[in-house]
């Protein structure tokens, strides 16, 4: 099994095109694939291209537990890099050559995105769709509202969130302050938070300024991870929801910054690096 290894801000997933398949990924393999200790290691795979009608390319995201998560921002701008450097998209024509490609769509299991890469593969910008807090999009249990600035008892402790979604879900804790620890704490104990029936993932946010904020994520299905795109549109669009931050939001996270644009409908733009760690392949003996 050939694979490529890329990583936006040390949050790393797995490219596996499904032409270098015998078979079909198994539950089995996925969880091998990403295991640190005994496969390649990562926080995800991303299978793709996949043929369809729907947009230029279509992808599917698997967590390291072998769940299928609908929408990864890093995900899809580590995908968009693979197929930037397998020669597969469009150069923009109003650029200098190989700078950049013109944009394109990726269908997910939570809608369709537009894609753009930038600097030669180094930057990629993702338009990621609405964000939305309307709690049966989510979804969240109990009635129809916006879910905005809510408390709910997690180990004891009241802990005020909001609720998004991209496509995918998320919770967005609002503390004062925020670390490691506490996502490593709570984060697990929310992800399954019976409120979330999907579970959730989960961003601790930190307002530092009216440009900037600084989160820590505890991602369903993964765990703790230095860096996530479609978590870092969650919480600037949260607190801009809130009127805590402006339309246009550095979001630091630990691995590192993401700019997010948030349009007046809440249609969201993300840019963000990728960087290429290695390619190889799953020996037999894996299995």
């Amino acid at each position: 099994m050939k694979f490529v290894k890329y990583h936006g801000l040390g949050n790393d997933y797995i490219v596996i095109d499904p032409a270098d398949l015998t078979g079909p990924l198994t539950l089995e393999q996925i969880r091998r694939v990403c295991d640190r200790h005994y496969g390649a290691g990562s926080d995800g795979i991303l299978l793709g291209p996949l043929h369809t009608g729907q947009a230029d390319f279509a992808l599917r995201i698997f967590n390291p537990d072998g769940s299928e998560a609908e929408k990864s921002g890093n995900g899809l701008r580590i995908f968009s890099r693979y197929l930037w450097d397998r020669g597969r998209l469009q150069p923009d024509p109003v650029a200098p050559p190989g700078e950049q490609s013109q944009p394109f769509s990726v269908l997910t299991a939570g809608g369709i995105v537009r894609s753009q890469v930038l600097k030669a593969g180094h930057l990629v910008r993702v338009e990621m769709g609405r964000a939305s807090f309307d709690s049966q999009r989510i979804p969240v249990v109990g009635p129809p509202r916006e879910v905005l600035d809510e408390t709910m008892v997690v180990d004891g402790e009241a802990v005020r969130y909001c609720a998004v979604t991209l496509g995918n879900p998320h919770c967005v804790v609002l503390c004062d302050t925020v670390n490691e620890a506490l996502a490593r704490r709570l984060g697990p104990l929310v992800e399954v938070e019976p409120r979330f029936p999907n579970r959730t993932n989960v961003q601790f946010l930190q307002v530092l300024t009216r440009n900037a904020i600084q989160i820590f994520i505890w991602e369903r299905g993964a765990g703790y991870t230095l860096a996530s795109g479609s978590s870092s549109c969650a919480a600037a669009s949260a607190a801009h929801r809130l009127g805590w931050v402006d339309a246009q939001v550095t979001v630091h996270n630990p691995g590192g910054p993401i700019q997010v644009a948030i349009a007046p409908d809440y249609a969201i733009t993300m840019t963000g690096p990728v960087q290429k760690a290695y390619s190889g392949e799953m020996d037999p003996e894996a299995w």
